[in-house]
Formats: structure tokens, C-alpha cells, sequence
């Protein structure tokens, strides 16, 4: 009897185990996705290279004998959603590895319109965005940097309302960006960089939540338009913007401003300058012709580094730098400046100032007794001047500007 009654609880045991383990085997059987999302998935996997799935990567794990939504440690790179109410579940976030797939975003990427998330970064998807795109108004984020996508921004991103996070950047996209991408409410990030992109940058104002504006490294053309005023990040560099720079000054929020690369022109505004929260200003590579002084200290700016190097400044260098408390590094070569070396720059450079490069102008006299004497050490550049320099000042020398340069700048400093 003792052996029938183990007999029998080890055969129960034995079920049980193997129920268990059925448990967690997903099933061929029977797809709990909505079919239209799992083609879609199909879809995207087909339209991929083969040869580009590599071993270990999330491509590699799909595995379409199984639901995608169901199927543990299978499909990575995939989110679902998993209603209470019985219905088929959804993919909801799509984000693959940087591992080189070279292929093509299908059209059947508007069927998946439960998607808040889609993240392809960092591979050679190419082709065309399909138009298809506009059908997803869920999504919050999207992201297609880093790849070869070619043609225009679709029209049809005007559609997706709830859209946070817009990155095309890194691309080669051409054409326009498209005017009615104002009515994008929602957008705290919109990077556009490093595309092909033509033509004038749209008034964007009312993009009120914008705080990171990245449009850099394009064609774009025309002025600075009205931006968002809750910008902290803004580059435009690497463009062939022209005129002036005013519509910046009222962009108290910036933390960081990059115009350089451009063909901005006439006065660079102390309210550039002073822009109250900017730690890093690049001005560089313009045509800017003068710097308006500082009148008086400005205790609380947080400019540290400030690059206007390559435009076309000339007069005096402006000593009203030193108003500015926490500059700490001044690029001011490849300009026209002329006259002496104010005495004031050299007990900033004894002090907080770390790096002055003053190279390819028009200076001349005698350094600063600091510039000699100092202890502190610093980066500095002065070749390519008309100064009278210490043979020990590696700095000065280097190349010193022919003799019929120097001759004809006359020294007004006082």
C-alpha cells in the first residue's frame, strides 16, 4: 500500500513539474498579438539584410514560431501593451540595438498605431521615411539618428501631436523643414542635424516647450527666426544663416549657444554676451565686424568659455572681458584686432582666466608683466602678431608676421 501511495504522489509530482514547465514554453499555438502588428514586426525583420542580424543582436532573437508579445527573452527590443479586457495586445515601444542593420523602414510601420516609442538609431536603415509614419499619434518619441535615410521629412509628421522627442539628426535628408511643424505642441527636443537640409528656418515660437533646438550642420539659409523662449540648448552652426543675431538675446533660459559657421554679420550685442545662464558661447567662423563693452561687472553670468575666433573684429582688444567673473577661456584669434595687450588681460591670466589665444592678429608692443613672470599655468597663443616677445615666451613665437605688416598698424592704445 506504502509503495502505491509513492507511486502515485511521484507521478503527481511529475505532472505538476511538467505543467510548470509548459507553463513558461510560449506558444506556437495560438498568437494573443493583433496579427496586423505581428506583420508588421515581419515586416520590418524582411525588409533587413540578413547578413547584417548578427549574432546577438535583438533582430536575431525574433522568432516569428512564437507571439511576439508572449514569448519570454524572445523579440528584445520590443515593449506590449496587455489589455485587461480580453483584447489582442499591442506593440507599444519599438527599440533595436546599434548593431549595423542595413535595410529599409517599411510602410507597414503605420499599422503598429499603438506605438508610443520607436528608437532604430545607429544603424544603415536607408531610403525614405514612409509617409506611413503620420498614422502612429501616439508616439512621444522618435528617433532615426544616425542612419542613411534620404529624401524629405515627411509632411505628414504634423500629425503626431504627442510627439516629445523628434531626432532625425545624422541623416541625409534634403528639401525643406516643413513650416507646420510649429503645430507640435509638445516637442521639449528636436534635433535636425547633419542632414542636407535647405532653405529658411520657420518661425518656431510657438514650440513653447522646446528647451533643445539642434538644427546644425545643414544648408539652412535666411535669418534667425522667432524661437521658442524656454530654449536651454540651441545650435545652428554649420549653416549659411546671415544678418543679425537679435532674436537670440531674448533667450534668457540658454545654457548653451552655438552660431558658429555662419555668416552673421555687423555687432555682436552685449546682450549675446550677457545672457545670464550660457556657459559656453561659440561665435566663431562669422563675420562679425565689433564687440560691444560691458559697461560695468557682471557678477552673476555663467559664461566660462567664450570662442570668437575667425570673424572679423578689429579696433582694440575689449577689455571689458574681464567683466565677465567666470570667464575662464577666450578665443579671440584670426581677427583684425590691433593696438597693445591691455595690462588688465595679463592679471586675469595670473588669475582666473586659463586660456587666451590671441593668435593671427594684428597686436603689438610688450606682454603684460604677467604673461612673463606668471607662475599659473595656462593655455595661451600670441604667434602670428607683431609683438616684442622674450625669447623664452613659447607662445609668442612661431611665426611672427612679416615686417611690412607690422609696420603699417599704428598703436592708439592708451
Amino acid at each position: 500500500m506504502a509503495k502505491q501511495l509513492r507511486s502515485l504522489l511521484s507521478s503527481c509530482l511529475l505532472s505538476v513539474t511538467v505543467s510548470i514547465v509548459l507553463l513558461h514554453i510560449p506558444s506556437r499555438v495560438h498568437s494573443v498579438t493583433l496579427k496586423s502588428d505581428v506583420e508588421a514586426l515581419q515586416a520590418l525583420m524582411q525588409a533587413v539584410d540578413p547578413v547584417s542580424i548578427v549574432r546577438y543582436s535583438y533582430l536575431h532573437s525574433w522568432d516569428f514560431a512564437f507571439d511576439p508579445c508572449e514569448a519570454a527573452g524572445l523579440f528584445q527590443g520590443i515593449v506590449c501593451t496587455f489589455p485587461t479586457d480580453n483584447s489582442a495586445n499591442r506593440i507599444m515601444a519599438i527599440d533595436l540595438d546599434p548593431a549595423g542593420y542595413d535595410g529599409f523602414l517599411t510602410a507597414s510601420i503605420g499599422n503598429l498605431t499603438e506605438l508610443t516609442s520607436l528608437r532604430i538609431s545607429k544603424n544603415n536603415f536607408r531610403g525614405p521615411i514612409p509617409e506611413t509614419i503620420a498614422n502612429l499619434q501616439k508616439l512621444t518619441r522618435l528617433s532615426l539618428t544616425q542612419n542613411l535615410f534620404t529624401g524629405r521629412i515627411p509632411q505628414g509628421i504634423i500629425n503626431l501631436k504627442h510627439l516629445q522627442i523628434l531626432d532625425l539628426s545624422q541623416n541625409h535628408l534634403s528639401s525643406k523643414i516643413p513650416a507646420d511643424i510649429t503645430t507640435l505642441r509638445s516637442l521639449e527636443q528636436l534635433s535636425l542635424s547633419n542632414n542636407a537640409l535647405s532653405g529658411r528656418i520657420p518661425d518656431l515660437s510657438a514650440l513653447w516647450q522646446l528647451s533643445t533646438l539642434d538644427l546644425s550642420s545643414n544648408n539652412l539659409d535666411g535669418i534667425v527666426p522667432n524661437l521658442p523662449m524656454n530654449l536651454r540648448k540651441l545650435s545652428l552652426s554649420h549653416n549659411v544663416l546671415s544678418g543679425h543675431v537679435s532674436p537670440v538675446s531674448v533667450l534668457q533660459h540658454l545654457t548653451v549657444l552655438d552660431l558658429s559657421d555662419n555668416r552673421f554679420s555687423g555687432l555682436i550685442r552685449q546682450e549675446i554676451l550677457t545672457l545670464p545662464l550660457v556657459e559656453r558661447l561659440n561665435i566663431s567662423n562669422n563675420q562679425f565686424t565689433e564687440m560691444e563693452p560691458l559697461p560695468y561687472p557682471r557678477e552673476g553670468l555663467q559664461l566660462r568659455v567664450l570662442d570668437a575666433h575667425a570673424n572679423r573684429l578689429h579696433g582694440h582688444l575689449p577689455i571689458s572681458l574681464v567683466n565677465i567673473a567666470n570667464l575662464s577661456s577666450i578665443d579671440l584669434s584670426h581677427n583684425h584686432f590691433s593696438g597693445r595687450i591691455p595690462l588688465e588681460y595679463g592679471a586675469k591670466l595670473g588669475s582666473s582666466w586659463k586660456s587666451l589665444l590671441l593668435e593671427d592678429n594684428f597686436l603689438i608692443g610688450n606682454l603684460p608683466p604677467q604673461f612673463i613672470n606668471g607662475t599659473v599655468a595656462v593655455r595661451a597663443n600670441l604667434a602670428h602678431n607683431c609683438l616684442r616677445c622674450p625669447p623664452n615666451i613659447r607662445f609668442c613665437r612661431g611665426g611672427q608676421r612679416a615686417n611690412s605688416e607690422c609696420d603699417g598698424q599704428q598703436d592708439h592704445s592708451t
